[in-house]
């Protein structure tokens, strides 16, 4: 996308760069569980992109769309036996309180994010189990697998949504092996957190966001279907 949040066009015949420059704004949208139409959509700028990982800047402010029941009720204030199983539609909205940096590994089926306190104080990490990325010329999708992690700045973790999780499975939204497929992954998520390696231990608590960055404005046309480039 362009400065103003229009997607940048390629030429004909021209593919698309393997990896965004730093400050390249895009979208990183997730899809709906046991369907395909995109249902969260977030315009985020690059931050950096290489063959080892991915990293975005979600600003605070920045317009997004979420998942919102048939009558306009958030998600979270449905009760959880019917959450999942109640008809839904999408909403524009915005990102509140501090941003959130995202970090994903190429074929990873997490992606890590950081969340800070008003004033920089560092607030935890949170492990989102998600399918790994697949970039596509305007951004990145994946879908969300419900079950998370928090990381703590001590190095504790907890798992996060396992109630979700299990009514997610009860309503059909994963199938028994995608849910075992999901915890094998938080195992694996959870390894890497004990190791305290990549990204935890690579100081991006101290990252700040270039101030010219500004915030990036959502496309008319976020729901487009997209010719996928790699996972």
């Amino acid at each position: 996308m362009t400065d103003d949040g229009a997607v940048t066009r390629l030429a004909a015949g021209a593919a698309p760069a393997t990896y965004w420059t730093p400050g390249t704004r895009i979208l990183w949208r997730y899809r709906e569980n046991a369907g395909e139409h995109i249902h969260i959509a977030r315009p985020v700028t690059v931050v950096r992109d290489d063959a080892e990982l991915l990293a975005v800047w979600l600003a605070p402010g920045t317009e997004c769309v979420k998942p919102v029941l048939a009558d306009g009720t958030p998600v979270h204030r449905e009760p959880l036996e019917s959450r999942y199983t109640r008809p839904r539609t999408v909403q524009r909205d915005r990102w509140f309180g501090t941003g959130v940096l995202k970090l994903a590994r190429p074929g990873e089926p997490w992606s890590v994010w950081l969340f800070w306190e008003p004033g920089w104080q560092f607030k935890n990490w949170y492990v989102n189990l998600e399918e790994p990325l697949v970039r596509w010329a305007g951004g990145v999708d994946s879908e969300d697998h419900f079950l998370d992690i928090t990381v703590q700045p001590d190095r504790s973790w907890q798992w996060q949504d396992e109630d979700e999780f299990a009514q997610a499975l009860s309503d059909g939204l994963l199938d028994a092996a995608t849910a075992a497929r999901v915890r094998a992954a938080g195992r694996a998520a959870v390894a890497s957190v004990e190791a305290w390696g990549a990204p935890f231990a690579d100081g991006w608590p101290h990252w700040r966001p270039d101030p010219g960055w500004g915030v990036p404005s959502l496309p008319e046309d976020w729901d487009r279907t997209p010719a996928h480039m790699s996972p």
